[in-house]
């Protein structure tokens, strides 16, 4: 089951949660509400990976545990905040020479999901226990075309 939570009076942020599953239509769906359209895919593929990341990685897909995403837009700017309630992991250090670590490998889909996050959106932030992952996607400078037409 899908929780959204209400806004408080005077904030910006939405929540929802939901109990670890691989179905994100509805949800993706809710996500991206009020992200341009022309940017759609290209952050509907970033949210996915972020999702199935923290359902099955973080959860082990386990439905007595529940995902959690704050979301908003503010300014040029839309946040997403992604939470899982699994045992976390290292994160990755930022900057262009740990993502270039996180490029994908010849042996199946490793580090794939990572480096798709880091072409996708502006901002990709970890909290220390790799619990909870933060991203932004800006749409002030729309000079480039969106990675997925």
């Amino acid at each position: 089951m899908i929780a959204i939570s209400p806004r408080p009076a005077g904030r910006n942020w939405n929540t929802v949660s939901f109990p670890s599953t691989l179905y994100l239509i509805p949800i993706l769906d809710l996500l991206l509400t009020k992200v341009p359209s022309r940017l759609q895919a290209e952050v509907r593929l970033g949210l996915q990976e972020a999702l199935v990341n923290a359902a099955k990685h973080g959860n082990n897909l386990d439905p007595g545990k529940k995902v959690l995403v704050q979301f908003s837009a503010i300014a040029n700017e839309y946040w997403w905040v992604i939470s899982d309630q699994g045992d976390g992991f290292e994160p990755p250090e930022s900057g262009e020479e740990a993502i270039e670590d996180y490029l994908p490998c010849d042996e199946g889909e490793c580090g794939r999901g990572l480096f798709i996050l880091h072409q996708v959106f502006d901002r990709v932030q970890w909290n220390n226990e790799g619990t909870e992952l933060k991203l932004c996607k800006q749409v002030r400078h729309l000079s480039r075309l969106p990675l997925v037409l």
